[in-house]
């Protein structure tokens, strides 16, 4: 045992730092997110969901640097990259729509001007709505409408139809 820690010193020790940066980082981007969330009153759910996207992130960047780290040839990393991509590309092709929606919710995270409790008219031509915002996830807004149903509103329709503010924080 004491073999393979001599043998491979070098390569843990890069593999801790590795993971001690990409912690670090990790933990000062969560930090900067929690403050953008509580300067701009936004949810502590969402300034949740926002971190482990970039959390997510990072960590596919430090696995990629890990990878050279631990010697694999850069031929061969491009063969499973490709491979993968392709996977994704159709993945990705065949939930477009889910991932524009999840696109336009870290949007909205950092530059909707409009908060929960605020009511709001969307000016959409075939089916124009107006409502309280009761709740901004990552797929929709959830908007309660005069006559007390709730509509769910795609987040990538809300960035592409215009909004009005109509009373702010109407829930108060």
């Amino acid at each position: 045992m004491q073999d393979f820690f001599n043998e491979h010193r070098v390569i843990i020790i890069n593999t801790i730092i590795v993971f001690a940066i990409f912690f670090v980082i990790s933990l000062i981007i969560r930090t900067i997110i929690n403050r953008i969330a509580k300067r701009s009153d936004i949810i502590e759910a969402r300034a949740k969901l926002i971190g482990r996207y970039v959390t997510i992130s990072l960590l596919l960047i430090a696995l990629l640097i890990e990878a050279f780290v631990l010697g694999v040839d850069l031929d061969d990393l491009a063969v499973i990259f490709s491979s993968v991509f392709a996977v994704i590309g159709i993945a990705l092709f065949a939930i477009w729509s889910i991932l524009s929606n999840v696109t336009s919710g870290i949007i909205m995270f950092f530059s909707f001007p409009y908060k929960v409790g605020d009511k709001i008219e969307i000016h959409d031509k075939d089916y124009p709505i107006q409502g309280i915002i009761e709740d901004i996830r990552a797929f929709q807004l959830h908007l309660r409408i005069d006559n007390g149903n709730l509509v769910t509103y795609p987040n990538n329709l809300m960035l592409q139809k215009a909004v009005t503010l109509v009373q702010k924080d109407a829930l108060d």
